[in-house]
């Protein structure tokens, strides 16, 4: 069976700051036709950054849609001008004053496929130094170092909830000698 949608029609319901909500009218494999909301995103780059002697750096952040504070790599909104992986580097300085010569991709996530075409890009920062951080004036966060088995213990644990902290974190297993 052919697995696909015919898009007959897209409608833009909103133009906002940082997506776009879209309503299309489609066809369906067997002739009859549906709609489908979505949500356009530019895309997300998010990156784990990793001492030499092992330690994590991950950010905890208020969360509005949630109400409350998660912990998350250093992740964000890529730009128009930049690619996933100078939005990866970007965010690694912005968010937790991070520098790294060695980074490794991980792979791309669809965090929400069933309602949106974001996708994020994994990073993983090996040998990482850190300095001041250079948050946006909106922004708020705290950055939080830890051993890297204490931070897949919060992830058994259900304290670590984000999909591209988790995924970030057990891909990036392969990788580390410690």
């Amino acid at each position: 069976m052919e697995l696909n949608e015919k898009t007959l029609g897209s409608e833009l319901i909103f133009d906002g700051r940082i997506l776009e909500m879209r309503l299309d009218n489609v066809e369906l494999q067997n002739g009859n036709k549906a709609t489908r909301e979505y949500v356009c995103h530019s895309g997300g780059a998010g990156i784990l950054p990793v001492t030499n002697d092992g330690r994590v750096a991950l950010v905890k952040q208020f969360r509005y849609p949630y109400k409350e504070v998660i912990y998350e790599i250093p992740a964000g909104k890529i730009d128009r001008v930049e690619t996933h992986l100078e939005a990866a580097k970007r965010e690694l300085a912005e968010e937790v004053g991070g520098l790294s010569n060695e980074i490794i991709e991980l792979g791309i996530i669809y965090p929400t496929p069933a309602y949106t075409n974001e996708k994020i890009y994994i990073f993983l920062a090996l040998n990482t130094t850190f300095d001041k951080q250079k948050l946006d004036e909106d922004e708020f966060l705290d950055v939080e170092y830890m051993e890297y088995s204490k931070a897949i213990q919060m992830v058994e644990d259900n304290i670590i909830k984000d999909s591209k902290t988790i995924i970030a974190l057990l891909r990036a297993k392969n990788y580390l000698n410690f």
